[in-house]
């Protein structure tokens, strides 16, 4: 069916032939995209022609105006109607009776509706005061009545645009910096505003108002694709929705992937990612562009009145590097480079722009992209030193870096670069998509180079250290083989590129093994001093590990896992260095331990006490990172059974959080006799205040004699607070690390997090018979990665078939 035969079957017929008309047109899997808009907008103004028709009759000076995305003819399915109903000031309650009878209609049909009544004089008066209503009388197009009214209107908004345009501008731009501080920018974000966020249809609409101002324009390839593109996901998830929403959500994006046909979730994210940079690009340029040509109208007459109306100035030039030269404000090329002669060319202009804190010239950069020349294996020595400056430019290295990725350049140079390109990291954590978080971890890495005997190495590793991202499996197993191949191929030599796929291949291990295994146990240390192998790879990990995290996301680093990671990092090179751990020794119980041990045995109840934790030295901190480390909760109960899961139930309710858990037996002073446990736990309160100290005993004593039912209590509080709904999900993971202690058997539990987790885990393994030695909890978004140690009744490590039992129960009490 074409749409002359849709916009047929709706002539004559009403409302009713319309909305049946409609339905099929969007119910047509032939048609989609651009057709089907175009259809949807010419059916509806055919519709919208016979209501005006019929009230309008003996009408004179009235006519009927789409204006915004309507007035462009982009209607997705659910997309509000925006309709001018413009008069010349005549017959007001003729003019208010046809307006009856074209909006009536429309909202019998629950259709939404953005409407006005005005004349042309109101409507420019109107758009001068509200720039939202003059971006969308910019688009202004005829749909019925008087012709000549309608393009007076536009001939006289635009001319108002253009003249306003050096005022209204500035305005707009920073209109639109408020929205994006707001919505954030859509080529990052897990659950996108296609339309508010940076880079969204709302951007694309605002570079074609300012080329309706003739003052300047925003680049064009790619952006028209780009913007069908976001139109046509906009489209989709208004058919699967049935809603007019704008918001792309998790758990509707598999739908959305299916509408457009695309492969999965990951694929429409990628795509909506790609046209959001284009726009976002071509959305700087402009602006840069708006702001240059405004400068030099400002100083213009100035200049003129100087040279006495001479000849006009020439834009002065400064040197930066070899065929590289400042000019206005922009970095450009000389008039003498080559590039198609000189292929490191790229790479030396990037870096002295982001030296220099200065944007590529879009022209610089395309010519060099049109011209640009391979460069030799390995890379030449200036090449490689052109790309270490380039990372550790610090922040202005984005946008350089963006430019270049814009253009093609980056993926010319780094071919490997193209599968990690936009793609999207499904974890809260993570704040960028994965080739963002990379230049984000060479960024914080600058902010290191001091630290390390070897800088370039550092940035270099940052840049490359989850270029695995874009390869089935480990992704650290599968970078270490790409970085191989990439270092050897700029141009490090054998020691370097060992190094370099060291750092790669063991990014994770700092902040895995300090926040989840027992730094006191020898074997830890040991596993990890083999794996660095040197003093030199061992202070590049370090700073590597923290760049890495605060480039992750707020949540994946603080001043605990900093002050872990330090510690570790400390005993390792005591290792590499030629100590040799010693087992480790029970401590000596120190005097407050020993008093609330007597205490506990002399009441036959437990006792504790809440101390805040010490904040690590500065230089352990995380840059601008307030979080304290929390409360030291210290706690000695008489030995029994339960003590693990009856603690963490009670943190649990009084809503703590538990950040590392530790129990052992505390021998006790001649002349006492008993057994105590005791717990050094530190706690942080999940929000408002902490809990006082006497009413965390009073509940600890009723769960300990079972007259406090936590289950039930953490059963009604979840009751009472349904969980909202989203991605499922992946079911928890069990596994056994027995290399990871001599002492102890390791028992790690990957779940999602919830309130009452550790009790559970530590009901499940108290009914196991096994005692919990220490706990390493570890809380990344919504995942929780916690490690037990555990022995058998006598102390010594679980055999490995029990062991095994052990972690499949405790498996499958998770997941039931």
């Amino acid at each position: 069916m074409t749409s002359t035969d849709v916009s047929k079957d709706a002539e004559g017929s009403g409302p009713s032939g319309y909305a049946a008309a409609r339905l099929r047109l969007l119910t047509e899997e032939a048609r989609s995209g651009p057709p089907r808009r175009a259809a949807l907008a010419e059916l509806t103004d055919e519709w919208l022609t016979g209501l005006f028709a019929a009230g309008a009759e003996g009408l004179r000076g009235v006519s009927l105006v789409a204006v915004g995305g309507y007035g462009r003819g982009e209607l997705s399915p659910r997309s509000d109607l925006d309709l001018l109903l413009l008069h010349d000031g005549g017959d007001s309650k003729a003019v208010a009776a046809l307006a009856d009878r074209i909006w009536y209609p429309v909202w019998d049909l629950g259709l939404a509706l953005d409407h006005s009544v005005r004349t042309p004089a109101e409507a420019r008066r109107t758009a001068g005061e509200d720039l939202k209503v003059q971006l969308g009388l910019l688009d202004a197009r005829h749909i019925a009545g008087d012709l000549g009214l309608t393009a007076g209107l536009r001939t006289s908004v635009l001319a108002d645009w253009r003249n306003q345009a050096p005022k209204r501008l500035p305005e707009l731009q920073e209109l639109s910096a408020e929205r994006a501080e707001r919505q954030g920018e859509l080529q990052y974000l897990l659950e996108p505003d296609l339309k508010e966020a940076r880079g969204g249809l709302r951007d694309a609409t605002i570079l074609r108002a300012v080329a309706a101002s003739w003052l300047a324009d925003a680049p064009r390839e790619g952006l028209d694709g780009a913007r069908r593109r976001l139109l046509d996901v906009r489209d989709a998830l208004h058919l699967t929705t049935g809603r007019a929403t704008d918001r792309l959500s998790l758990q509707e994006q598999d739908q959305v992937a299916a509408e457009l046909g695309l492969l999965d979730a990951d694929t429409l994210l990628r795509q909506v990612y790609e046209s959001a940079r284009v726009i976002s690009y071509a959305s700087d340029v402009t602006w840069r562009e708006v702001g240059r040509v405004l400068r030099a109208r400002a100083v213009r007459p100035r200049l003129r009145a100087m040279l006495g109306g001479g000849a006009k100035p020439t834009a002065e030039r400064s040197p930066l590097a070899e065929g590289v030269v400042e000019q206005d404000g922009e970095v450009v090329l000389a008039r003498a480079a080559r590039p198609e002669r000189d292929p490191v060319l790229p790479l030396r202009a990037a870096a002295a722009a982001a030296q220099a804190g200065l944007p590529l010239s879009l022209h610089a950069v395309r010519r060099m992209a049109a011209n640009v020349r391979p460069l030799p294996t390995p890379w030449p020595a200036e090449a490689r030193e052109q790309l270490v400056t380039l990372l550790g430019s610090g922040r202005p290295t984005v946008e350089v870096w963006e430019a270049l990725e814009a253009e093609g350049l980056i993926t010319h140079f780094l071919p490997d670069w193209e599968r990690v390109r936009c793609r999207p990291q499904r974890n809260a954590v993570h704040i960028w998509t994965v080739d963002r978080h990379l230049i984000e971890t060479a960024v914080r890495a600058s902010e290191f180079t001091r630290r390390v005997h070897r800088p370039d190495l550092l940035l270099v590793a940052a840049l490359l250290h989850d270029i695995g991202k874009g390869w089935p499996g480990d992704h650290s197993v599968a970078g270490e083989i790409i970085v191989k191949d990439v270092a050897a191929r700029i141009g490090f030599d054998r020691d370097d590129v060992t190094v370099l796929s060291t750092l790669v291949r063991h990014h994770l291990l700092l902040v895995e093994t300090a926040t989840r295994r027992d730094l006191e146990d020898p074997a830890t240390v040991r596993s990890v001093a083999e794996a660095v192998g040197s003093q030199g790879t061992l202070e590049l990990l370090h700073a590597l590990t923290e760049a890495d995290a605060l480039a992750t996301g707020p949540a994946a680093w603080s001043s605990w896992r900093g002050s872990l990671v330090a510690d570790l990092v400390k005993r390792v090179g005591a290792v590499l260095a030629g100590d040799d751990p010693a087992e480790p020794e029970a401590a000596a119980p120190t005097a407050e331990q020993e008093r609330l041990a007597i205490e506990a045995i002399a009441t036959g109840s437990p006792v504790l006490a809440l101390r805040a934790q010490t904040e690590p030295p500065a230089e352990e901190q995380a840059p601008g990172d307030p979080e304290p480390l929390g409360v030291e909760l210290l706690i000695a109960v008489p030995d029994q059974p339960g003590v693990l899961p009856a603690v963490a139930g009670v943190l649990a309710m009084h809503r703590l959080t538990v950040r590392t858990a530790e129990l052992s037996a505390l021998d006790l002073p001649d002349g006492v006799e008993g057994a105590v446990l005791l717990l050094n736990w530190r706690v942080a309160a999940e929000y408002g205040s902490l809990p006082q100290a006497a009413r965390l005993r009073a509940d600890l004593v009723r769960a300990l004699d079972g007259s406090l039912d936590i289950a039930g209590r953490l059963a009604e509080r979840d009751a009472a607070y349904p969980r909202r709904r989203g991605v499922v999900a992946p079911p928890p993971r069990v596994t056994v690390h027995p290399a990871a202690s001599r002492l102890a058997t390791v028992i790690e539990v990957r779940a999602q997090d919830a309130p009452g987790l550790l009790f559970r885990i530590g009901r499940a393994l108290e009914d196991a018979s096994v005692r919990v030695r220490s706990a390493h909890v570890s809380t990344l978004g919504a995942n929780a990665v916690d490690a037990f140690y555990v022995t058998g009744p006598e102390g010594a490590p679980l055999p490995g078939e029990e062991a095994a039992a052990v972690a499949r129960k405790l498996e499958e009490t998770l997941r039931g």
